[in-house]
């Protein structure tokens, strides 16, 4: 079973760039049965997906967050990371890293899509 657990700052400066990593643990980031995702949600709001990864590497970003969004993977540490640049307080969620499973030809995802979730982190933007 896919285990994942996210790690980053708790409180990011307005106009900063948010990096955040998801650990992965019983499945691998370069096997071509998974595609992984970053989804957040704003207090009070509906969950949102950001983006993906997929095994090659390649990537697909939600298109309203794509100006500020970057995917990428360590496959040494087994780990795909998130960065979101230009901050600001509407940015302030709890992000989750999730994966999906299956032979998944990349493109828009819902988080309804997804087959496994980390715990989430919560993000501040707040000077």
């Amino acid at each position: 079973q896919v285990q994942l657990q996210e790690s980053g700052p708790g409180l990011v400066k307005p106009s900063q760039t948010l990096s955040l990593t998801c650990t992965v643990s019983g499945g691998s980031v370069t096997t071509n049965y998974y595609a992984w995702s970053w989804i957040r949600q704003p207090p009070g709001k509906g969950l949102e997906w950001m983006g993906v990864i997929g095994y090659d590497g390649s990537t697909y970003y939600s298109p309203s967050l794509k100006s500020r969004t970057s995917i990428s993977r360590d496959t040494s540490k087994n780990q795909f990371s998130l960065q979101l640049s230009s901050m600001t307080p509407e940015d302030t969620a709890v992000y989750y890293c999730a994966s999906r499973t299956g032979i998944i030809i990349l493109g828009a995802m819902s988080p309804g899509d997804m087959d496994y979730w980390g715990k989430g982190t919560l993000v501040t933007v707040s000077s």
